[in-house]
């Protein structure tokens, strides 16, 4: 009996220690949930006591992974005392989401406009070539990302005109202001084609002095939602803005506005000069939520407009990946909204980070229409390039609506085609109608443009015509000229368009790429190597890399930051990352033709 009761007693007491450990797990949960459902938000309202900044969370599913801690609260500026140019008390609508939002993770969401390389066109069928310029360099690393990463990058991600005009050349410089720019022009035998040539056209933009260059009004708009979370997006863009902060003067104003899953101002329009100010709104800043880049981009342009003058530059520069995807998300409702505000003279620069999301398509679409730039940063030292190396060309445009027009000799010249440039081709028409909308040029910037060529007599593409309207005579003045060359563009704040022109002629030809200048060589190996990556249908067979290489080689010049030694390097890695297709860089199929 005595035993009974012994063993009675100790499942008991066993029970009792059973039910306390059960208790304390129970109290644990609980504490855990209350933990992980706090939602930190922020925005300024017109009165009242601040309310508390602990929210309860909607309970998440029992399945789904624990949620990162939320950032810290940034102290921020609702929309609505915009307009009134002033902040307006204590903190209660959110502008930040911090629930947790899928990272790309292995699924590949990038998005590239489709394009297909520009066609052959017969000179006695359409003489006239007309493009807007470009001075974008986002392709050009993005392209190297891809590459350092040991794959191919998608065809669509690359755009000859970008990677060509990456790379500074050493173009005569204009005369005087009078003329923005100066133009210089070369003809060479084609490397990758026999019987065919190039036509280099390069264009050099005059520099200015930081103490001459007008006012900045910059709104700094930074996507802050969880996609921007890994090291190589928000954390570097955040480092390429402090170097721009070191650039900057007393005349100038700057502004920060930042989105996730709403927009807020974290920083009124601030002199210049006050760096620690600058500097302490940037370092507040961390990632977490959605993407209400609509909503960022329109709470920017409100400020840069509340501050806007006619004497400065206006300026919207955004810092994001493109994945918006909530609120105004609409690619063509996003363009036509930058499009008009381009009208009131505030411009938009596009900054590019990260991968496995990056929205390249919208990127482009926004910078083009914004009459900005468009870059893509993937290192420190690419942010340095581009915000404090070349900012004044990214920031201060000394020539806009830049159009070039090229009319080829049909009596020289049997076919041409222009390598690159597929998004910024124009109508003949558009060439001198002053409302159409074209690309800018900054200060000591440069712009590049290769045709190729098949002289009268060469290897075409096209069987001649049995039928042919042969014009027997030739004005002996334009027999020398193998085309003619112009350009349009308008000064800023200027609305009617000036006129350079010139002809291109046999004093411009070499009788080999080798004998060429340096430029011509320079601007030949990376228009190949951009042929290479998108196998383009114009090469001879057998050009390939080690061309490339060699070519660049001779006319790598004067590297002061070793950009054109990292490119023979890229080039080197493209050869090898060709030798290994995989599912991101395998041939795609064959497409019709447009």
């Amino acid at each position: 009996m005595l035993n009974i009761n012994a063993r009675r007693a100790g499942l008991a007491l066993c029970a009792l220690i059973l039910a306390a450990c059960a208790a304390q797990t129970t109290q644990d949960a609980s504490n855990t949930e209350r933990e992980e459902g706090i939602v930190v938000t922020g925005s300024r309202a017109p009165d009242g006591p601040p309310p508390t900044t602990e929210q309860r969370a909607p309970p998440r599913d029992a399945m789904a992974p624990p949620p990162p801690p939320p950032p810290n609260p940034y102290p921020v500026q609702a929309q609505e005392s915009l307009g009134r140019g002033r902040a307006t008390g204590a903190l209660t609508t959110p502008y930040a989401q911090t629930a947790p939002q899928p990272l790309p993770g292995d699924v590949d969401r990038e998005r590239y406009d489709d394009s297909d390389p520009n066609p052959i066109h017969v000179v006695a069928d359409e003489p006239v070539s007309t493009f807007s310029i470009d001075v974008d360099t986002a392709s050009y690393s993005n392209v190297r990302r891809f590459l350092n990463e040991g794959r191919l990058p998608p065809r669509d991600a690359v755009r000859i005109e970008e990677l060509v005009n990456y790379f500074d050349y050493d173009y005569a410089l204009p005369r005087n202001r009078s003329e923005p720019f100066s133009t210089t022009v070369a003809v060479a035998p084609s490397p990758w084609a026999e019987g065919r040539q190039l036509v280099h056209i390069g264009l050099q933009g005059y520099d200015i002095v930081r103490n001459q260059r007008p006012p900045l009004n910059l709104v700094l708009l930074i996507d802050v939602s969880g996609s921007m979370a890994p090291a190589n997006r928000l954390a570097l863009a955040l480092q390429g803005f402090r170097m721009l902060t070191e650039q900057l003067t007393a005349r100038d104003k700057v502004s920060i506005v930042v989105y996730a899953g709403a927009a807020g101002a974290v920083l009124d329009p601030t002199p210049g000069n006050d760096r620690a100010r600058i500097l302490a709104a940037l370092d507040n800043l961390h990632a977490g939520g959605s993407t209400a880049g609509g909503e960022g981009l329109r709470l920017a342009y409100a400020l840069a407009e509340r501050n806007s003058s006619p004497n400065a530059v206006n300026r919207v520069i955004i810092a994001t990946d493109g994945d918006f995807n909530v609120g105004i998300n609409d690619p063509q409702q996003l363009q036509d909204f930058v499009s008009r505000k381009r009208e009131t003279g505030i411009y938009l620069s596009v900054l590019g980070f990260g991968g496995g999301n990056y929205n390249d398509a919208l990127m482009q679409r926004l910078a083009q229409n914004g009459n900005g730039v468009a870059a893509y940063i993937d290192t420190l030292a690419e942010s340095r390039r581009v915000l404090s190396e070349e900012l004044n060309g990214a920031l201060f445009p000394i020539a806009n609506d830049v159009k070039i027009q090229v009319e080829f000799n049909p009596r020289r010249v049997a076919e041409y085609r222009l390598i690159g440039y597929e998004t910024r081709m124009l109508r003949r028409e558009d060439f001198n109608n002053d409302q159409i909308d074209a690309g800018e040029i900054g200060a000591g910037h440069s712009v590049t443009a290769i045709y190729e060529i098949t002289p009268v007599g060469g290897p075409t593409f096209n069987e001649p015509l049995r039928y042919r309207r042969d014009d027997a005579s030739a004005a002996p003045s334009t027999a020398n000229e193998i085309a003619f060359l112009r350009i349009r563009y308008k000064l800023p704040g200027q609305d009617q368009s000036r006129l350079i022109e010139r002809p291109i002629t046999n004093a411009d030809s070499f009788v080999s790429v080798a004998r060429a200048s340096e430029a011509t060589r320079w601007a030949t190996a990376i228009a190949g190597y951009g042929q290479l990556l998108r196998g383009d249908p114009y090469l001879r067979q057998g050009y390939g890399w080690d061309d490339v290489i060699a070519l660049a080689q001779n006319a790598r010049g004067r590297d002061e930051f070793g950009w054109r030694a990292e490119f023979i390097g890229l080039a080197r890695a493209a050869a090898s990352a060709a030798a290994l297709p995989s599912a991101q860089n395998a041939p795609r199929p064959d497409r019709p033709r447009r």
